[in-house]
């Protein structure tokens, strides 16, 4: 696989790299002065809004057929590419890697953002525990016991902590033993959950659904409270977004460990981590976990103390800001992943067409090449990195600007919002200085 961040680097970018990353702090800054002068009460209802979708469309995406459909294409597509896992060769050959790393982590936000919360559906492993349940002849919401409240997405949170481990910290990480070892304990634990709580263990606990069902949030898609599918203006399906336990520690282990993924690839970090006596493992392990911590105690606090300087005595007001965070979230991963996406999507997929790696091409790809054009643009690459994650602090800043004016009295609801400020316009900087850090 070629490097995450080998194409597009800050001497690609037009300007002096300095010049870009103040001029990305200036533009979230005037934003929120624009804001402040412009958008005096909220205009976000979240679920309540949207326009309904015509009824036959309505009608076919609820209709039992169709969408067993769609769980019997993820379910097949799911079993094929095991059989790259349990069968194929040990090398990178194999398309089992591309599958799990890009196909599925990185895909996952394109097929969200663009067909809405379609992961639910898709799901292989809630298509298995409903056909289990079907089976057995209960309704797949039974499970031998309650999930308790404070849960929330706790379990999921700490699902992405496992798997971005895996993905940037685990030794042999790209050999079929660590990834069967590491898929085989996200079966167990996901199946054994939905057993014991029923499928609500699915949107609380498996880490990929969850994931998906935040960025789906950056939809125009959605399910109004009446039940309606309908069509939101932009930012709208992120104001649906509820505060519940465990939100804030997902977004930001989403957070942390992307910006985790770019310091990583640092001639700095890989120089000094080499020179250490302690092995690299137990190094990106630390760094990893200081990183999530980082993201987790810097936006905590400046919501803790947006309330204090707003007169708001809420105790939940970093799970009612949460929602902001996953704009941000989404632009450093376009930032990070897209060229790799382009560029190693393709390979995956015609890698895909011999799953065990043994010269049988089933479907007549082995002739086909990757296109790799898009190497050839490295100033319009690292302009769009910028672009990302500028445009994805601007969104969180206005998805945080529209929910303080609703929860903060009038008066000070501009001057509530200024630790959040700081801390997205640090994030700002610091995402862009990780980014072209190598």
């Amino acid at each position: 696989m070629i490097p995450l961040h080998g194409i597009g680097g800050r001497q690609d970018l037009p300007v002096p790299f300095g010049l870009a990353v103040g001029g990305a702090a200036v533009a979230v800054t005037l934003s929120f002065v624009v804001l402040g002068l412009a958008w005096r009460s909220p205009k976000y209802r979240g679920n309540a809004s949207g326009k309904p979708l015509p009824a036959a469309i309505t009608r076919t995406l609820d209709a039992g057929w169709f969408r067993w459909i769609v769980r019997v294409v993820g379910l097949a597509i799911f079993l094929y590419a095991m059989v790259s896992l349990m069968f194929g060769v040990d090398r990178l050959t194999n398309p089992i890697f591309g599958f799990i790393y890009i196909l599925v982590w990185v895909g996952l936000v394109p097929i969200s953002i663009v067909l809405g919360p379609v992961w639910r559906t898709l799901n292989p492993l809630r298509t298995l525990h409903l056909l289990l349940s079907k089976a057995l002849r209960q309704p797949p919401s039974k499970g031998l016991l309650e999930l308790p409240a404070w849960a929330g997405l706790w379990p999921a949170a700490l699902g992405i902590f496992a798997f971005t481990w895996l993905e940037l910290v685990a030794p042999d990480r790209a050999t079929i033993p660590v990834l069967q070892a590491w898929i085989a304990l996200y079966v167990v634990i996901t199946m054994f959950g939905a057993i014991l709580f029923g499928d609500r263990w699915f949107s609380q606990g498996d880490p990929f659904e969850v994931y998906a069902t935040l960025m789906s949030r950056l939809s125009p898609w959605g399910r109004r409270d009446d039940g309606a599918l309908v069509v939101r203006r932009p930012l709208e399906n992120l104001d649906g977004l509820k505060p519940q336990p465990g939100l804030v520690g997902m977004v930001a282990a989403l957070l942390g460990s992307t910006a985790y993924d770019g310091f990583s690839n640092s001639s700095t970090w890989i120089g000094w981590a080499q020179n250490q006596d302690i092995s690299m493992t137990w190094l990106g392990t630390g760094a990893l976990i200081v990183f999530i911590l980082v993201v987790l105690g810097t936006y905590s606090g400046a919501t803790v103390l947006a309330g204090r300087l707003s007169d708001s005595s809420r105790t939940s007001l970093p799970g009612l800001f949460a929602h902001s965070v996953v704009p941000i979230a989404l632009g450093y991963v376009v930032a990070h992943y897209l060229t790799l996406f382009i560029l190693e999507g393709q390979r995956t997929l015609i890698y895909l067409s011999d799953p065990l790696s043994n010269g049988a091409n089933i479907f007549g790809t082995g002739l086909l090449a990757v296109n790799t054009g898009i190497t050839n643009h490295s100033t319009a690459i690292a302009v769009t990195q910028v672009l990302a994650v500028v445009c994805g602090h601007l969104l969180g800043v206005i998805s945080a600007h529209d929910r303080a004016v609703a929860l903060f009295p009038r008066a000070k609801a501009l001057a509530g919002q200024i630790p959040l400020l700081v801390v997205m316009v640090g994030y700002t900087c610091a995402g862009l200085l990780l980014l072209f850090s190598s």
